[in-house]
């Protein structure tokens, strides 16, 4: 059996300043590049036309050429990670495996696994920090405990950043440790089960102009404002260092949304009971309505509130929602519709590109009021005035919304006035049982 050092590709699919790329490639002989489509991650996908596995596998295609300039390829795979690392012990004679760590519930429990069957096998498995800047117990605050505030967390992570010396990574062109063959066989989407999606995927470009004014053009929906780079942080087609170092010399408010999302991930980390769970316990006690009549209004854009319609139709057909719209379409299903966070959480799971299972779940509990840092309870979203203040000439629903205006569009499936103080009493009855 030939013998290959293996680096496992999962959400950090690049060659450049690739944490545990670069060291694999730096220590070891014969690396050889692996990628597993995960069956446990992909049979419970309903869409077979999802976005993001076409996104991926299309990434894997550019790996798989990007390779080839190396006289290498990556071997890609469609199973259980353990039961393929069980085929390639029979097929290789596996040096060390290296990786970049993932910090979500499955991922996890799978890393611990993979690791302990390599163990058993006298095999090593390296994994680096790759994805965030800080991680796990890097930023704690003075008693040694995690930050439950955004704000004093943020603190301490720019005082961390400014201290550290941040560098980018890049592999040796002086040498060429890759495992040397031809092209590997790629399955494809219909060998797995899939389609090709229509939805077209942001492009990967940093626009430093956009960054710069960022602060001053991220909450209007009918600007394009935002760098749609969330899919790309999500799958590691981008370098979360390169856009840090980028954003802080362009803009503090854009980093700002970096470092909440390294927020949320600490929070996950260090609280895993919060995927099903609400974050502040009292709030376990809400007495949710179940209606699912009203739930597929507002998954359908049909509710009446024209920006909550225009905000979940954008998202149905394109897999992306603006970041001020889906604070209020998340409010009004929480508030107004008294509707659990996890039913919007999930619907959001479902159809996001950036979907991340710890920046959804802390948006959603914060506008749910159940989250760390979240907006108190008591704070209720006015659809029309968030409509006066971010979309004031209507151009992003009327984009959204062809039938806007015309009889054809539905009423105001509730009366905001009612609602709101309905959440309002629902909120405080739960507060006070506990």
């Amino acid at each position: 059996m030939e013998k290959v050092s293996l680096f496992w590709f999962r959400r950090d699919l690049r060659l450049e300043d690739n944490t545990g790329l670069f060291y694999a490639y730096q220590q070891e002989k014969n690396v050889l590049p692996l990628f597993v489509f995960d069956r446990n991650i992909l049979d419970k996908l309903e869409d077979k036309d999802d976005a993001r596995v076409t996104f991926i596998h299309d990434q894997i295609q550019r790996l798989s050429s990007e390779l080839q300039h190396f006289g290498s390829s990556i071997l890609v795979k469609y199973g259980s990670p353990l039961d393929v690392y069980r085929e390639l012990l029979e097929t290789y004679d596996i040096q060390v495996v290296y990786t970049n760590r993932d910090y979500e519930p499955y991922a996890k429990e799978r890393d611990a696994a993979a690791a302990a069957l390599l163990k058993r096998k006298g095999i090593q498995f390296l994994d680096f920090k790759d994805q965030v800047i800080f991680e796990k117990d890097e930023i704690l605050n003075g008693s040694g405990d995690f930050y439950k505030v955004f704000t004093p967390y943020s603190r301490a992570w720019m005082d961390r950043f400014q201290k550290s010396n941040i560098q980018t990574l890049a592999l040796d062109a002086r040498k060429n440790n890759f495992y040397q063959t031809s092209p590997l066989p790629i399955p494809s989407l219909e060998e797995m089960g899939f389609e090709r999606s229509k939805i077209t995927i942001p492009p990967l470009k940093v626009d430093e102009s956009l960054i710069a004014k960022y602060d001053k053009t991220r909450d209007f929906p009918a600007v394009a404002g935002t760098s749609r780079l969330g899919v790309h942080l999500r799958f590691g087609t981008i370098s979360v260092r390169q856009l840090a170092l980028k954003a802080v010399k362009l803009n503090q408010t854009y980093l700002n949304e970096l470092i909440w999302r390294e927020f949320y991930m600490m929070i996950l980390f260090h609280n895993p009971q919060v995927v099903d769970h609400a974050f502040k316990p009292a709030y376990d006690q809400i007495t949710w309505r179940r209606s699912e009549e009203d739930f597929k209004k507002w998954c359908d854009g049909r509710t009446g509130f024209p920006i909550v319609d225009a905000g979940m139709r954008e998202l149905n057909a394109t897999g992306y929602m603006h970041n001020r719209v889906r604070m209020i379409v998340a409010s009004f299903l929480t508030k107004h519709l008294l509707i659990d966070w996890r039913w919007g959480e999930a619907y959001f799971a479902k159809k996001l590109l950036d979907f991340e299972l710890s920046s959804n779940n802390g948006g959603w509990q914060w506008a749910a009021g159940t989250g760390t840092d979240a907006q108190p309870y008591f704070r209720v979203f006015n659809p029309e005035s968030q409509t006066e203040k971010f979309d004031k000439e209507l151009k992003y629903i009327r984009k959204w919304i062809p039938e806007f205006g015309t009889s054809d569009y539905p009423k105001p499936m509730v009366d905001h006035k009612f609602a709101r103080q309905r959440a309002i009493d629902t909120y405080q009855a739960a507060l006070q049982a506990t």
